[in-house]
């Protein structure tokens, strides 16, 4: 018997995919938000597709911030952008 793949939704485009295609973006117990790489550290998290687009859409209707439940600034949103583009080319190499 296979083992289930857990499926989650991402914030902007609102597709369900396999935890592994998706990036975590976390709120920490200390109110910080990082992208976590790993899926594994503490804290509250979201989830969104490897594109840079999903990113913007979740951040532009507001997705994200319902999700973990706190106002994101603007600064924050443009230091995600960044990782998300090295994360992006980072997965294109791999293929």
């Amino acid at each position: 018997m296979s083992k289930k793949l857990p499926l989650r939704m991402c914030t902007g485009c609102g597709e369900m995919k396999s935890k592994k295609e998706m990036i975590r973006v976390l709120k920490t117990p200390e109110d910080e938000i990082v992208i976590d790489s790993t899926g594994k550290k503490n804290g509250r998290g979201a989830y969104i597709c490897c594109s840079v687009s999903c990113l913007q859409k979740a951040i532009k209707t507001k997705g994200l911030e319902r999700s973990l439940k706190v106002s994101i600034p603007k600064e924050l949103v443009e230091t995600l952008e960044k990782e998300m583009v090295l994360l992006e080319s980072g997965k294109q190499e791999n293929i």
